[in-house]
């Protein structure tokens, strides 16, 4: 086992380790500090893998955006120090047996085709390489689908808007 390998797999634990302690603490403050490492640990996973673009975005997006904007729902909703409640064992059986489940489909997956480990280089992981790709408008370009997502969001953010400002009907 070289350092590479150790390094991964210390990684990948701390990942596991975090998600797991995420939606199994009570405290949803704490749950959203171990979202905030497992976050940092995929964005770690993914320099290891040589991604330094994917995992850039995810430190930004997710580690930067969204559980920022988690931790600070949970603190105008001021309930940073409660604990969630107690759920009933059969929602915890059933949660078990869909994580069992999920496990067994991937084993499957991962043993029904070949995975063959691989020396060539990376392509097209470059900033500039996918900055290329999303302005082309060729035929490996994603101009067009990257207009057409972005008039998406911006129809659900003007429907979100009109439905926050319709006026509530006034009681009697």
């Amino acid at each position: 086992m070289n350092g590479s390998s150790i390094i991964f797999y210390l990684v990948a634990a701390l990942t596991l380790v975090c998600a797991v302690l995420s939606v199994s603490t009570r405290h949803i403050f704490r749950a959203a500090i171990y979202l905030l490492f497992t976050l940092i640990g995929i964005a770690g996973i993914y320099f290891w893998l040589d991604y330094q673009f994917i995992a850039a975005v995810q430190i930004v997006v997710y580690v930067g955006g969204i559980v920022v904007l988690i931790i600070f729902s949970i603190f105008l909703t001021q309930q940073a120090g409660e604990k969630l409640a107690k759920q009933k064992i059969g929602r915890k059986i059933f949660s078990a047996l869909a994580v069992f489940c999920a496990f067994a489909l991937t084993m499957l997956q991962i043993y029904q085709h070949d995975f063959v480990e691989t020396s060539a280089p990376h392509i097209g992981n470059t900033v500039k390489d996918i900055g290329g790709q999303m302005l082309s408008t060729g035929e490996n370009g994603y101009a067009l689908p990257f207009e057409v997502v972005s008039m998406l969001l911006l129809a659900a953010m003007i429907g979100c808007i009109v439905i926050a400002l319709r006026s509530k009907p006034e009681p009697k």
